[in-house]
């Protein structure tokens, strides 16, 4: 699961990322208003972290904006603003919820949970199913009947978003951004290459799900 963080201040940002990823996130981090927007219609984060004092744009605006272009991913406002009428004006804007600074980790992590249970694909948050397969998102485990193994957090993340999108056609380019990220110098070969580890997999766990290619788009799961 990929969070982006727009927050002006280095420091908080990078522990942020750090706590978000010890407990299994992939995070990104926007250090301005114009370019968290920028990144965060890009539609492929699941949760947004949004501070309400950034240069460039400002958190209720960049809100705003998103919302406006029709964008539905979660957003937690964090501000270090506390009166009533800058929650109010927060969740006006389209804000999921609303945090203030200082705040326990403990309690962001819980926020996040909720803000992605909401989301309906994503309410089962131990266990996805599909066909004979099994992903198991605390321990990184993919089952068929008696027979398991342990992915790489690359390999999960690829299978997490096709068992996801269950039959849909997952773009090249969608599967790059939403497992390397937005800034990565990753090319269509290194999505081909845990592509292949993934199917040989299946066939170790004698699977009747396979990865289908759909030539010069992109790739979908079918049952066999």
């Amino acid at each position: 699961m990929r969070v982006l963080i727009v927050e002006d201040e280095v420091r908080l940002a990078s522990t942020l990322q750090d706590l978000l990823e010890l407990n299994g996130y992939t995070a990104d981090v926007s250090h301005d208003g114009e370019s968290g927007l920028d990144n965060a219609l890009s539609g492929i984060y699941d949760v947004v972290l949004l501070d309400v004092m950034l240069p460039k744009l400002d958190g209720f605006t960049v809100l705003r904006r998103l919302r406006a272009a029709g964008n539905a991913t979660p957003v937690l406002m964090l501000t270090a603003r506390s009166e009533v009428s800058d929650r109010v004006e927060g969740l006006d804007c389209g804000a999921d919820y609303y945090l203030t600074k200082p705040f326990e980790p403990k309690e962001l992590l819980a926020c996040i949970r909720a803000l992605t249970r909401r989301q309906p694909e994503l309410r089962n948050t131990d266990t996805l199913e599909y066909g004979d397969l099994k992903l198991e998102k605390n321990s990184f485990t993919l089952s068929c009947g008696d027979h398991s193994l342990r992915l790489s957090r690359k390999e999960f993340d690829m299978m997490e978003l096709l068992m996801l999108n269950r039959e849909l056609v997952i773009t090249k380019e969608n599967l790059l951004l939403k497992i390397w990220g937005y800034e990565s110098d990753a090319e269509d070969n290194n999505v081909e290459v845990y592509i292949s580890f993934l199917r040989k997999k299946l066939e170790h766990l004698h699977s009747a799900v396979k990865i289908k290619t759909i030539r010069m788009v992109g790739y979908c799961l079918e049952q066999t």
